[in-house]
C-alpha cells in the first residue's frame, strides 16, 4: 500500500459524508441550522421519534409544534369517493375538485402525486380573528371532519373561530399551516414553485414557517399586491391597501420564473426617433461603475461619428464592452448619440423585437392583476352577488401561473375558496393553447344559504359556469388548433371514511368485541359503497392519479378494470373463478388486485391464483 493511501481514503470518506449531508438537507430542509449544520434533534422529530426539547437555538417555535410532526406522520384512514353527478365530463377530464379537509386530502394524494405538481397557489385564512375555522382536536382530523359535516355522530369535538382574544392565537394558525405546507412541499416537482397569499397578521410567521419547511435558500420573493382602488377612509390608522404573496421554489437552483409580456406603459418606453428599420427600441447606459485601474482594457476613447470627437468615460467609470465589441456596435448602428447626435456619452440600442419579456417584479399593481372590488363583482356576475367574501382576482392568479412557467403542468390549490384558480387555469389555456390541469380542495364550510349550502358548492358551481361560458363563446369558431380539444371538465371527489373497515384497536377486548372485529375482517367493505368507490380507492392507494385512464374489459363474463394500459388489473367481482384468474394472468400485468371476498373463503382457489400469477411472472398479487 502506498504511503498516501490512508490520506486518500480519509478524503474520500469526507466526500461521501458531505454528499450524504447534502442529500439529508435536500430531503429535510427544516433540519438545517442557521450555521449550516444539521439539527439532529429536529431530524428525530421529523422521523417520528419522541424526544425532549434540546438547547435553545435560532428558529421559529410555538406551543404545539411537536404535535405537528405527529399529525403529519399519522396515516390517513380516509378515501375519496367519486361523485359523478356533480362532475363535468367525469370519464375524460383530468381536472379534480375535492370536497374535504385539506390535511386529509393532502395525505391521500401523497403517494399518487408525489413530485408531480408544477405549481401550488393557496390563499389560506388570514387569521383575522373571525375567518379561521379550525378543529378543537387536531390529532383526529378525519373524525372531526366527519363530525363537522354530519357524517358521524358527534362526541363533543367542535369547530370554531380562532379569536384574537385566545392566548394561543398565532400558535393555532401555525399548527394548522405547518402540516399542510410540509405535505404540499413533497408534491412539488423539482422545478416547482409555491405562491402563498397572506396579510400583515401572519406575514412574519409565514416567512419563518416557509423558511423552515422549504429551506431559506429557496426563498424567491415577497410580492406586494396593491389590492384596493380607493383607500378605506373609515380606517382608524392606515388604509390597508396591499396584501402579500410569498414565493418559494421547491429547488431554487432548478426553477426559474417565466418572463412576462410588457404592458402598455412598458411598451411606451420603446420608440423609434431615428426611424431605424429594425423598429422601436429603448436604450441603456454604455458605462459601468468600475475604475480605470480595475478594468484598464475597458478604458479607451470612442469616436463620435457625427462630431468626429474622441469621447472618454468619466474618471470613475469605464465602458461596458471591449474595443472589438464596441466597433461591432458602431458598424451595426447600435450606438445612439442623442437626437442632435452630439450627446456626451453614447447609449446602447435595445430593440423590442429582440426582447423576450420582462422579469417579474415584486410589486404588482391592480392595473396589472386586478383588485378585490373587481374580483367580488366578477364572482357576483358568475354565481350571484353575496355568494363569496373577498375572492382573489382571476388576473392575479393568472399572473402567478404565468410566472411559474406552467404551460402543461399540474396546478394545485388546497384552499380553493370560490374556485379562482380553476377559473385562471381555464382562461389561460384558452388564451395560449396550454394544457394545464388543476386540483382544487375545499372544506364544505356551511354558508347559511339555500342556493349554495357550503363554500364547496360555490366552488363547483363557479367552475361549471366558467366552463359553460367558454364553451358557448367558442361555439361556431374556426378550429385553428388542428382539432386539439381543451380539457373543460372536472371530476368531483368527496372525503369519507375508507371503503374498507379497519381493525379498531379501541374496541372492547371481551369476547363480544373481538367477535365484532372478526366479522368486520371477513366482510370489511362498508355498507353502501359502490364498485366505483372501491376502484378509485385502490387506484389512489396503488399510486395512480385519480384521473388515470381505466378500461373496462370483459373476461370470462366478468368485468376487469385495466389500468395504465394493462399494467394493473383490478377485479371487484365477488365470485372469482379459476378461468377468470387464468385469463387475467394471460395478459401478464405487473400487478393484480382482487377482492378477498371474491374467493368466498375458498383457500384452495386463492392458493391456485397465487401460483398461476407467479407462473406468468406476476409477483405483485394482492387482495383487499
Amino acid at each position: 500500500m502506498k504511503d498516501d493511501q490512508p490520506e486518500k481514503l480519509y478524503l474520500r470518506s469526507l466526500d461521501v459524508a458531505q454528499e450524504r449531508r447534502r442529500e439529508l438537507l435536500r430531503l429535510f430542509p427544516e433540519i438545517e441550522t442557521e450555521r449550516g449544520s444539521i439539527d439532529f434533534e429536529r431530524l428525530k422529530l421529523t422521523l417520528g421519534e419522541a424526544v425532549d426539547a434540546g438547547k435553545e437555538r435560532f428558529g421559529l417555535t410555538w406551543p404545539g409544534k411537536a404535535d405537528c410532526f405527529r399529525t403529519i406522520q399519522a396515516p390517513s384512514l380516509a378515501t375519496l369517493r367519486p361523485c359523478r353527478e356533480e362532475s363535468v365530463a367525469f370519464d375524460t377530464t383530468e381536472n379534480l375538485i375535492i370536497e374535504g379537509d385539506n390535511l386529509e386530502v393532502l395525505k391521500l394524494l401523497h403517494k399518487s402525486y408525489l413530485g408531480k405538481v408544477k405549481m401550488i397557489y393557496i390563499d389560506p385564512p388570514y387569521n383575522t380573528g373571525k375567518d379561521f375555522i379550525y378543529p378543537d382536536n387536531y390529532t383526529e382530523s378525519l373524525q372531526t371532519y366527519l363530525e363537522y359535516t354530519g357524517q358521524v355522530d358527534s362526541e363533543g369535538r367542535k369547530f370554531g373561530t380562532n379569536t384574537d382574544t385566545d392566548g394561543r392565537f398565532h400558535s393555532k394558525w401555525l399548527n394548522m399551516m405547518y402540516p399542510r405546507l410540509y405535505l404540499a412541499r413533497n408534491l412539488l416537482r423539482e422545478d416547482g414553485v409555491i405562491f402563498v397569499s397572506c396579510d400583515d397578521n401572519e406575514v412574519h410567521n409565514l416567512r419563518g414557517l416557509m423558511n423552515e419547511v422549504f429551506g431559506e435558500e429557496n426563498f424567491v420573493a415577497t410580492v406586494v399586491w396593491q389590492k384596493k382602488v380607493s383607500p378605506a377612509n373609515d380606517s382608524q390608522w392606515f388604509s390597508s391597501d396591499h396584501d402579500y404573496v410569498m414565493v418559494f421554489a421547491r429547488t431554487k437552483d432548478v426553477w426559474r420564473p417565466s418572463r412576462l409580456n410588457r404592458n402598455d406603459s412598458q411598451l411606451a418606453y420603446y420608440r423609434n426617433p431615428d426611424n431605424d428599420p429594425r423598429g422601436p427600441w429603448n436604450s441603456a447606459t454604455y458605462t459601468c461603475n468600475k475604475t480605470k485601474a480595475e478594468r484598464p482594457n475597458l478604458y479607451y476613447p470612442i469616436v463620435n461619428p457625427n462630431t468626429h470627437e474622441e469621447v472618454w468615460p468619466k474618471e470613475t467609470a469605464v465602458w461596458k464592452h471591449a474595443r472589438d465589441v464596441t466597433q461591432e456596435n458602431i458598424e451595426g448602428n447600435l450606438l445612439y448619440w442623442g437626437s442632435d447626435g452630439r450627446a456626451r456619452f453614447p447609449r446602447l440600442k435595445m430593440f423590442l423585437r429582440d426582447m423576450s419579456g420582462v422579469v417579474p417584479r415584486s410589486i404588482w399593481s391592480y392595473d396589472d392583476v386586478g383588485h378585490t372590488q373587481g374580483a367580488t363583482l366578477q364572482v357576483g356576475d358568475i354565481v350571484g352577488s353575496g355568494a363569496f367574501d373577498s375572492p382573489k382576482p382571476t388576473r392575479l392568479v393568472s399572473r402567478m401561473i404565468s410566472v411559474s412557467g406552467c404551460e402543461d403542468g399540474l396546478v394545485l390549490d388546497f384552499f380553493a375558496g370560490s374556485g379562482t384558480t380553476a377559473h385562471a387555469v381555464l382562461d389561460l389555456n384558452r388564451q395560449d393553447g396550454g394544457n394545464r390541469k388543476f386540483i382544487l380542495v375545499q372544506l364544505p364550510e356551511p354558508t347559511g344559504r339555500e342556493d349554495y349550502p357550503t363554500i364547496a358548492d360555490i366552488t363547483k358551481e363557479r367552475v361549471r359556469r366558467v366552463i359553460r361560458k367558454l364553451t358557448d363563446e367558442d361555439a361556431g369558431k374556426l378550429d385553428l388548433d388542428g382539432g386539439k380539444k381543451q380539457d373543460r371538465g372536472f371530476r368531483v371527489f368527496k372525503l369519507a371514511e375508507s371503503n374498507f373497515a379497519t381493525w379498531d384497536a379501541d374496541q372492547a377486548k371481551d369476547a363480544e368485541g373481538l367477535a365484532r372485529q372478526l366479522e368486520l375482517h371477513i366482510d370489511h367493505i362498508r355498507e353502501g359503497r359502490t364498485g366505483d368507490d372501491l376502484l378509485h380507492e385502490i387506484l389512489l392507494k396503488s399510486g395512480f392519479p385519480l384521473a388515470t385512464a381505466v378500461e373496462a374489459l370483459e373476461l370470462c363474463g366478468k368485468t376487469v378494470h385495466s389500468v395504465a394500459g394493462g399494467a394493473l388489473l383490478i377485479c371487484l367481482d365477488r365470485a372469482l373463478t379459476l378461468e377468470l384468474i387464468r385469463a387475467m394472468a394471460a395478459r401478464t400485468p405487473e400487478r393484480v388486485v382482487c377482492l378477498d371476498e371474491g374467493f368466498a373463503r375458498n383457500d384452495q382457489l386463492k392458493a391456485n391464483a397465487v401460483q398461476i400469477f407467479k407462473t406468468k411472472g406476476v409477483s405483485n398479487f394482492r387482495t383487499v
